[in-house]
């Protein structure tokens, strides 16, 4: 990465964590963390640049902060939002993190992040990134699963055991209706639908 990034990049950090994010960028250019910090920057100054793209007040605002002209900020604005975090410029930088970026923090225990932005600029309160360890299998509920369960009439005879079978389901592309839930419980009932698990001592003497 290029140092006028990184050095921008720090200068935006909140004082008591610059030196040892320094260190740390030192350590391992361009490692975890800085592509961690970079992308979380980039993400969040090109969410505000796509809302206000066809202001031309915001463009107006912008370059006067950056030290830039309405034209070079508008061709400037395009590229930048084309780019990814290992091809961002300097001229990326100057253009819209350093006006748009009031500072940022970072959680060296958990790399949760606080971006607050400049309030001439950007509306809203910090922005805030946490990361948060989770079950390989452990998935968004489906929409209709929680319909379901909400009306009585669909679910309320089902068991805690249903109820996790239920949940379990997954599907690509696909959004299930309530109905649908309560059509699959009354499928987990019908016994056409399973054969019977043999005794011991049926499958001991081969018992049909």
């Amino acid at each position: 990465m290029f140092g006028e990034i990184r050095e921008l990049i720090l200068r935006k950090c909140v004082p008591d964590k610059q030196a040892q994010v320094g260190e740390i960028f030192q350590k391992q250019p361009f490692g975890e963390l800085e592509r961690l910090v970079t992308q979380k920057l980039l993400d969040v100054i090109k969410k505000v640049a796509k809302e206000e793209l066809n202001s031309e007040n915001w463009l107006h605002l912008v370059a006067r902060l950056a030290g830039r002209s309405y034209e070079e900020t508008r061709v400037t604005l395009l590229e930048f939002l084309d780019t990814d975090v290992f091809n961002l410029s300097p001229d990326n930088c100057v253009s819209f993190l350093d006006p748009l970026i009031e500072s940022w923090d970072v959680d060296l225990a958990t790399f949760g992040m606080e971006i607050v932005l400049n309030r001439r600029i950007a509306s809203g309160d910090p922005r805030r990134f946490e990361f948060v360890e989770t079950k390989a299998d452990q998935q968004d509920t489906e929409p209709g699963f929680k319909e379901f369960l909400k009306d009585s009439s669909l679910s309320g005879s089902a068991t805690k055991k249903e109820i996790e079978l239920l949940k379990k389901l997954r599907f690509d592309g696909m959004r299930p209706t309530s109905l649908y839930y309560y059509r699959e419980l009354q499928s987990l009932r019908d016994p056409l639908h399973f054969r019977a698990e043999k005794s011991t001592a049926d499958a001991k003497f081969g018992t049909k």
